[in-house]
Formats: structure tokens, sequence, C-alpha cells
């Protein structure tokens, strides 16, 4: 018995050693290890949201410890101990923020919001204690002007430049006081930012449309039915039919359904989000963030916050931004008038007592395309399952570039994540990508690609990124796996393109990575074009069921349909980008009305028709607010002239898979921002960007004629010329 109760004991103490252990493994902040996960991607199963705050602040310190250096360093200023020592510095800051601000866009959580809230504001003000550092800026300044003899080549050179404009840019070069107002503007703008994208999460998920009478459901195809009836199942609805803001769901009930008051009712509520007086209203967030970012500009010396931006851009100012856009906005606006009046006949068929309205415009244009050219999106995507999408842009890579994708098992944010190896052409391990493909409440409307960690180099040696691509695409059904709309297709290739960019990079100091706004979607963009040309759909667009290639004849009526609609498109994405960069151009604040400012910017300015709505409306205008793109929503009609006339160069060659044209692209990629993006761009295709290939690919311009001689073109235009970014 006592030799019985002696094991007992011993078995105890074990185990309680063992547990306690455990319990001290568990408490080990991740971010205070060195990764032992496949190629050194973030130990998701083991981060909790409670590291994260623990992890920030030694992040921060070390980051504090390592300017402190450079500063402290008595040594005349060298390229190396100050310009080099500044691009070293910081770099668990930047693992511990690339991995949050990732997994709070994709997967947010009550108790991440709450990190969010506390930690974006330390956040800017410990960046503006290290931009506004008197002694620091003193150093980088010495070695910029002496930078002809100091920096010992082109890439520390352009480093060196690009380094002392953020400086300047940041307001270094302000006197006290007006450095600690700047200080509090962009502590305000942070604590804005995360409340503005806090209060449109919650009305993304607050708003459903709910149908209990299957007779509501008409018009509608089989496969929006299943969806709503497993998002009310999920919902515990079950035996109803839920439809929601998100565009997977929005989209098919504004083209299919035949009940226009609930249209109506659902398209209002998207129009309608954070604008409803209550706790998540965004009208004034959108007042704080024109007052801060006016006051911002001009402490800056800038006329406004739009010269502000653009002074770092391709286009250099406002001006060039609105020259652009005016010469797309009157004839997109003609079209889409033209557009108009054809659904106009059809609408009054239906209801000749009433008017044609912003929510009829998706339905009728589906009516038009199927009486017009036969072609009814819903006879597409049975070729378009996700999976053979995923094939799809995995072809083109390979074929383009010889890289391969090898799935492999890696810690996950969220169990519908993907995880992949990417291989380059000579078999060396080029980085790791993943994909979230569908919507879900905690995560962000829209599409995006990022990074988990960004490439860089440490030791000598190249550290691969990281990079993942986040989707809102149609959810798989009982019966069926997700099949995916030609607009989910070219947004797959669109963000496929941001993450190529990302994984071919190869510069060699971390400053050099990043590219103008408006050179960063020429990538994204470039990649659509690609994506419903006959010699790619033959290689991905098979029945999800029986596995035929796309019948020619469907082919056919894609290519027809090619500028069907363009009106209606580019008027409304590039409303959404004037209307951006009027609320940004205002050169001095008066607390204004948000409707009405947005009504005198579209309606009274420019007569945008009330049947269209710009693409975005203020308060929920997450790219301008809280998204990177403030007075720079126009980089995607920017690019757009560069994607069209680089996408050329591929056409000339012959062979829209031309190696040799891939690799002098893959060259521009590979070097992010360690040249100008106009440098970058002419020496790819020896010559600036010609804007008529944009023109032309959006039916906004005539075809020149053509010669008795008549070339074999190997590519249309983009069948759809569209931006491929979700439309929420």
């Amino acid at each position: 018995m006592k030799r019985f109760t002696l094991l007992l004991s011993t078995l105890f103490m074990i185990m309680t050693l063992a547990s306690c252990t455990d319990k001290n493994k568990a408490a080990v902040n991740p971010f205070f290890e060195e990764w032992d996960t496949p190629f050194g991607v973030p130990p998701f199963d083991r981060i909790e949201a409670a590291h994260y705050m623990p992890a920030f602040e030694r992040a921060m310190s070390t980051h504090l410890a390592e300017i402190d250096a450079i500063t402290a360093n008595a040594d005349e200023p060298t390229f190396e101990n100050t310009v080099a020592a500044y691009d070293d510095a910081g770099r668990m800051l930047s693992e511990v923020s690339l991995v949050f601000e990732m997994v709070c866009s994709a997967d947010m959580t009550p108790e991440l919001q709450a990190v969010e809230e506390r930690i974006m504001p330390r956040l800017s003000s410990h960046r503006d204690r290290i931009m506004l550092d008197g002694k620091l800026f003193e150093r980088v300044k010495a070695v910029y002007d002496r930078r002809e003899t100091l920096c010992p080549d082109a890439d520390a050179l352009r480093l060196t430049e690009k380094l002392y404009r953020s400086f300047v840019n940041a307001g270094a070069e302000l006197d006290d006081a007006k450095k600690e107002r700047l200080k509090q503007i962009n502590e305000e703008l942070s604590a804005t930012s995360v409340k503005y994208g806090n209060n449109l999460l919650a009305e993304n998920n607050a708003f459903v449309l709910e149908i209990d009478d299957p007779a509501d459901l008409e018009g509608l195809p089989v496969s929006a039915r299943e969806t709503a009836a497993e998002t009310a199942e999920r919902m515990d609805r079950s035996g109803k039919w839920v439809f929601t803001l998100h565009k997977p769901s929005l989209i098919p009930f504004l083209t299919y359904s035949a009940r226009r008051e609930l249209r109506e009712k659902l398209y209002t509520a998207y129009l309608g989000r954070a604008a409803h007086g209550d706790e998540h209203d965004n009208r004034a967030l959108v007042n704080d963030f024109i007052r801060l970012r006016t006051e911002k500009a001009r402490l800056l010396g800038f006329d406004s916050y739009a010269h502000y931006v653009t002074s770092e851009q391709m286009s250099g100012s406002p001006e060039a931004v609105y020259e652009l856009l005016d010469a797309v906005w009157t004839p997109a606006l003609e079209r889409a008038k033209g557009e108009l009046a054809e659904m106009e006949t059809l609408f009054k068929r239906d209801f000749p007592d009433s008017e044609f309205a912003s929510w009829d415009w998706w339905y009728y244009a589906e009516k038009l395309r199927k009486q017009n050219y036969s072609l009814d999106e819903e006879m597409l995507r049975p070729y378009f399952s996700l999976e053979n999408a995923k094939n799809g842009i995995f072809f083109l890579a390979n074929r383009l570039y010889g890289v391969t994708f090898r799935p492999i098992v890696a810690p996950v944010y969220n169990d519908e994540c993907y995880v992949y190896e990417v291989i380059d052409a000579d078999r060396s391990h080029l980085g790791v990508l993943y994909f979230d493909f569908f919507p879900r409440d905690g995560k962000s409307g829209g599409a995006w690609c990022g990074y988990f960690r960004e490439q860089s180099y440490k030791d000598g040696e190249r550290v691969a990124p990281v990079v993942g691509i986040v989707c809102n695409f149609t959810r798989p059904t009982q019966s069926t796996p997700a099949l995916l709309t030609v607009d989910e297709v070219e947004t797959l290739f669109h963000e496929f393109g941001h993450a190529l960019h990302f994984l071919f990079h190869d510069v060699r100091y971390r400053g050099l990575s990043d590219v103008e706004g408006d050179f960063v979607e020429l990538p994204s963009q470039i990649m659509e074009n690609w994506a419903m040309q006959p010699q790619m759909l033959e290689h991905y667009a098979t029945h999800y069921r029986n596995k035929e290639v796309i019948p020619q004849k469907l082919v056919d009526k894609l290519r027809r349909s090619t500028l069907f609609n363009q009106g209606f498109t580019t008027t409304e994405l590039v409303a959404a980008a004037l209307s951006d960069m009027d609320i940004h151009s205002q050169t001095s604040y008066e607390q204004f009305d948000v409707e009405a400012f947005e009504k005198w910017s579209m309606r009274d300015k420019r007569g945008l028709i009330p049947q269209i709505e710009p693409r975005y409306r203020y308060p929920y205008f997450s790219h301008i607010f809280d998204g990177g793109y403030s007075a720079g929503y126009y980089f995607y009609i920017w690019a757009e002239v560069l994607d069209k006339d680089a996408f050329q160069a591929f056409v000339e060659s012959g062979n829209l898979f031309d190696r040799k044209t891939a690799q002098r692209f893959r060259h521009l990629l590979e070097r992010g921002g360690a040249d100008d993006g106009r440098k970058l761009y002419h020496d790819f295709r020896g010559a600036d960007p010609d804007r008529r290939a944009m023109l032309l690919a959006r039916g906004l311009a005539e075809p020149e004629p053509e010669s008795e001689e008549e070339p074999a073109p190997q590519a249309d235009t983009n069948p759809s010329a569209t931006v491929a970014e979700e439309f929420e």
C-alpha cells in the first residue's frame, strides 16, 4: 500500500512538473523566439491576442535603442553608420506589425480590436519620435548633402535620397511647436482610422435581408439560393434565405432578383452604411479626417493634402491627376447615358409609370446582355470553379516565369487558409503564399494582398517573403464547389499579380521595397489582361463536373461582349477617384455636410446621372480613410494606363507567354522601389506609356483604321477591362 502511495505521489510530481513546463512553454511569447516553422512563417497556432501588446512594446523599445545607437555615434556620419544602420533598424517591429495588421484585417476579434485601439496611436507616436528626432535628421542630412561621394553605389544613393525626402515630408524641418502639433495630428488620425474601420466592419455585418417566401426568390439562380439558404443556416435561421452586404451575396441579388422593392432595400442598405446617426456613423469621422489632413498638409508646406500625397507619386500633382480623370470621365459618362437609354426601353415594359433607379442597373444590364449577346454569366460560372481559377494563375506564373507552387502544411490564422511554397525556376525557395478566399464575420470587405514578412537581406542572405492573398469570394455550397463570377476570377488574377510583385522582390535595402502609389497597381492589373484570353481559357476553364473545356461558342460570346456596360463600370470607378481628389484638394477646412459635398462633387459639378452611384460613398470609402489610398484612389486608373500599354509588349512579341518579355517585366518587379517608377517602366517598354491602349480597352477611343496587310494578333483587349477589385 505504501509503495502504491509512493508511486502515486511520484506520478503526481512528474505530472505537475510536466504541467508547469507546458504552461511555461505556452506562456512564452512567440514573438520573443526564433520561429521553428516551415520556412519561418508566423506560428499562428501559438500566437494569441494577448501576445501582441508585449511584443509591440519590446519591439518599439528595441527600435528606439537601435536609433539611439545611431545618434550617439561620435564618428562622422557615413552611409553605413547612418543610412544603412537606420534601414536595418526596427526589424522586430516590422515583423510584429505586419502579422498584426494582416490578421486584424482578415480575422478580427473583439480582443484584437482592443489591442488595435490601444496600439495604433502609440505606433504613430513612436514613428513621430523617430522621424522628428533632430539629431537623427542631422546625420541623415549630412549624408544626403554629400551623397555623391558617400554613397558606394546607385542603390545606396537611391536609399539616401528616399530616406531624406521621407524625413522632410514627415516634418523633420519644422520648428518644435509645429513638430508637437504634427505629433498630435498623427495620433488623432491613427485613432480616427481605427474607429472608422471598426464602425464599417460592424455595419457590414449588421444588415441582413431575410426572405421567408420562396416567391421572393424569383429570378435568382440556384447557386444564389443555395448560398443564401446556407447563410441562413449558419445564422440559425433555418428554412429561410439570407442575403448580406458582402459582394458574393449582394451582386447576384442585384443582378437577378425580379423583386424590385427587395433590390432597392438591399442596395439602399449598402449605400447607407455607417450613416445612420448611431454609434457606428462615420460622417463626423470623415470631417475629422479632412480637418486633420488639411492642417497636416499646410503645416508641411503643401496647399492641400492632395498636393502632399501626389508630390511623392508618378503623377507629381493633383493637376496631372485631374487631367487624366477628366479625359476618361467625359466619354465614359456619355457612354453610360447610352447604356441607360437601352436599358430604359426594357425597364418601361415592366414599370411604365416608374423611373429607372440605381438599384435597377445590374438587373437590366444583365437582361440587355442576354438580349444582345445571348450571354448569361451563370452560363460561365461552372467553368470558373475556384480550383480552376487557382490552377489558372499557377499555370500563367509557370509559363511566364517558370515558378511553381507546392502545397505545404504550415500554421494558419484561420482554418480556411491554404499555404504554398513558391519555388523559382532554378528550384530555389522564392517565398510562401497564403490564400484566404471566403467572407466571414471579422473579415474586412474587398480583396487585398499583403505581407506577413517582407523580403529583405540579413547577413548577406536573402530573407524570402511570406505573402497573403485575402478575398471575399462566393462560397461553395452543399451541391457545388465555389463557382466564381468573371469579376471574381479577374480579382484573383489581380491580387496574384501583387503577390508575384512581392515574391519577386530582390532589393538589398528594406527602404527600397516600396514603389510609388500610382505604380503599385501595375503588377496586379497587368495580370487581369491574361484572365479571359482564349489561350489562357483553354488551360484552366473546364467544367467542374465533366472537365470539358469551355466551349468556343461561349468564348466567342464573351469576346463579343468585351465592351458591354463599360460606360457604367468606368463612370462608377472614376466617380470614386474624383470624389477622393475633391475632398482632399481643399486648401482650408470648414465643417461640411458629407452628403452635400458628395452631391456637389458628383452631381452638380460633373453631371453624374442619378441612376449611377459612385463606387464608394464617404462613410464607407475604406480605401481613402483607413486603407492607405487617401488622395490616391486614382492609382487604379493611372496604373491602368501602364498595364494596358505594358501588356502590348506581350502582344507585339507574337506570344502572350513570351519568356523574354516576361523576364524583362520580372526585372521591373524585382527592383521594387530601387528605381523611379517612370524609369523602371521606360526601361521595360523602351518608351513612356501610351494612354491610348487604356482608352481602347474601355471603348473610349476609336481603333485606328486597319492596314491592308492585317497582322494576326495574339490577344484581344481584356474582355471586361475593369479594375478587378471588390465592389465593397
